[in-house]
């Protein structure tokens, strides 16, 4: 076999697998490569992982074994050596309201840990990341991070709707079904009419929910390609997408770019602000807070506050708005958006992409929306003209949390604590009848500590819209919520109750007051009444003892700071 060291311009292409592959010593490192395909001259190419996000639990990843294969065939047909390898996933609506949904945080990790280990172990040189759903997103773009190879992330694509009755539906209509048929507005045979047809085949939840909210948000800072996040999943736009994808990461090899040259505090600004445009997931603040944390970027959640009182509500889509993620496909996807955007001076047009361009030079040949389209306001006539992701503080969250303000609830609630110590008990009690207008629904030790996993509240949140409250009852926790989730919520309470923080000690009747327009979150007692409180508290024991929960849990750092296992000491 020929020594590539002999060639400059190819060790240049194979920073890592050049290593692993080249010279007489390690004949037995590339003995293991011919079963699975290789041929000799396949050694002097560079080796391109597909991270690949496969599984049959959950249509949101069903598809993505095509995807992976549409983006190797691009690898190897452009010159490089392609080895696809899978990751897990979960399903968060399969888990939603059980006991399983413990482990949904606990998979991003999980997932990023995954992708480092195999692209670390088998030195490639580079890698595709194919993400479907919520929490692998951010995990490929985590792992890109941490790895700093060429590498490009993929969007497997959005869902396309169900229908009933000549209207769209999507699994958050399940979710308020489920509400409508406890409150008896809807019977057996209705319910099962919603469940049974709403969601049509593969792809992410349809509306801007936490998987289409950080495929845009990925795409804004600069680790997809334009329009990657606007694609149906069973589309010929997104096995095109795949296939471009491995071509720009053998081009970031050729020019030398990494992720840490695209990837800045500007690009996350860019983020959040196409995020809060969008209307996006409180996930959103969770998740970039972790991307941030694996580029050794310094982003605080103050950032979203400071981003968000100059960044419009522009888009009109679900949960809270009336359109779904694949009618915003239709108009042009998030590219218009982000031209407008750019425009006002809102966008940072000089931050680089994966492409090898910057983002300006990316927008540039792309055409606004369609005249008389709904979807997306202009920046002159906004649905908010501030941010619907609001960071609170106060004697309830001294660290902060995050608060969903749609502007449809009104910016200000008051009302008693109904306080509970887990999910199951507060769903049972609003399911039950027990959940009166004006109630603030107290849902503790679902943090990622106390959980463990910070369990999203979308079944209690979705039993309350559908029992017809969503206007007269607001829900505090220090879990997460769905993409899916709207009304008057705030979640990530920081410190969570498992760690003493004040949410642990509030009592039934205690005045809650969530204030957006002020940003503060209180509980109406006195500083010597609380005081008293937490001294008298006592941390309850971990739920969990062995395995990933409680590995997790002794591990994972504060909501305020991502919830990530690895921060940087």
């Amino acid at each position: 076999m020929k020594n590539s060291h002999s060639d400059s311009k190819e060790i240049h292409l194979r920073p890592y697998s050049s290593v692993a592959m080249d010279g007489p010593h390690r004949a037995p490192n590339r003995s293991m490569l011919y079963p699975v395909g290789f041929t000799k001259s396949d050694f002097l190419k560079p080796q391109i992982g597909i991270a690949s996000t496969w599984s049959r639990v959950t249509p949101c990843n069903m598809h993505i074994d095509q995807l992976a294969r549409e983006a190797a065939g691009a690898v190897d047909a452009a010159g490089g050596k392609s080895l696809i390898f899978n990751t897990i996933t979960i399903s968060d609506g399969i888990s939603m309201g059980t006991e399983g949904m413990k482990y949904s945080l606990v998979s991003r990790e999980v997932i990023a840990d995954s992708i480092e280990t195999v692209v670390g172990c088998e030195n490639l040189d580079g890698f595709v990341a194919i993400g479907g759903c919520d929490k692998n997103m951010p995990a490929c773009a985590m792992a890109i991070a941490r790895m700093n190879r060429a590498a490009v992330f993929v969007y497997g694509g959005t869902i396309l709707p169900g229908c009933l009755n000549g209207k769209k539906v999507d699994i958050v209509s399940v979710f308020e079904a489920v509400g409508q048929h406890a409150a008896g507005t809807i019977n057996d045979a209705e319910l099962d009419s919603v469940e049974s047809c709403a969601i049509p085949g593969p792809g992410s939840c349809g509306g801007m929910y936490s998987a289409n909210t950080m495929a845009s948000a990925i795409e804004a800072m600069g680790l997809s390609l334009p329009n990657s996040s606007a694609q149906t999943a069973i589309s010929e736009h997104k096995k095109e997408d795949c296939r471009r994808a491995s071509e720009a990461v053998l081009e970031m090899l050729r020019r030398g770019i990494r992720p840490s040259d695209i990837l800045s505090l500007e690009a996350l600004e860019n983020a959040i602000t196409v995020v809060i445009a969008l209307g996006g997931s409180t996930n959103a603040v969770l998740h970039l807070l972790a991307i941030a944390d694996a580029a050794g970027i310094r982003l605080t959640i103050d950032d979203f506050n400071r981003i968000g009182k100059r960044v419009p509500v522009l888009a009109d889509l679900k949960p809270s708005g009336r359109y779904l993620m694949s009618e915003l496909v239709d108009i042009g996807g998030i590219i218009p958006l982000m031209r407008d955007l750019l425009h006002a001076g809102l966008l940072h047009g000089d931050c680089l992409t994966v492409t090898g361009k910057t983002l300006k030079e990316n927008l540039a040949p792309f055409k606004s929306y369609p005249k008389g389209q709904e979807i997306v306001r202009p920046l002159d006539n906004p649905l908010k003209k501030e941010s619907h992701l609001v960071i609170l503080r106060g004697n309830i969250a001294p660290e902060g949390a995050v608060a969903k303000i749609s502007g449809k609830e009104g910016e200000k609630f008051s009302g008693p604590a109904r306080t509970f110590d887990s999910e199951e008990k507060a769903l049972q009690a609003i399911l039950d009848g027990k959940i009166h207008k004006g109630d603030v629904i107290v849902i503790r030790y679902e943090g990622p500590k106390g959980g463990p996993g910070m369990r999203e509240m979308l079944s209690p949140t979705s039993a309350v819209m559908g029992r017809g409250l969503g206007k007269d009852v607001a829900l505090i926790t220090d879990g997460r919520f769905s993409g899916g989730t709207h009304g008057f919520v705030v979640g990530h309470i920081t410190p969570e109750a498992f760690e003493g923080g004040p949410l642990a000690v509030l009592q039934d009747g205690d005045l809650v007051t969530i204030d957006a327009t002020q940003r503060v979150l209180s509980v109406g007692i006195s500083d010597k009444e609380l005081e008293s409180r937490l001294a008298a508290w006592e941390k309850p024991s971990p739920r969990y003892k062995r395995g990933v929960l409680a590995k997790y849990a002794a591990l994972v750092n504060s909501a305020s700071e991502g919830a990530v296992t690895d921060a940087q000491l």
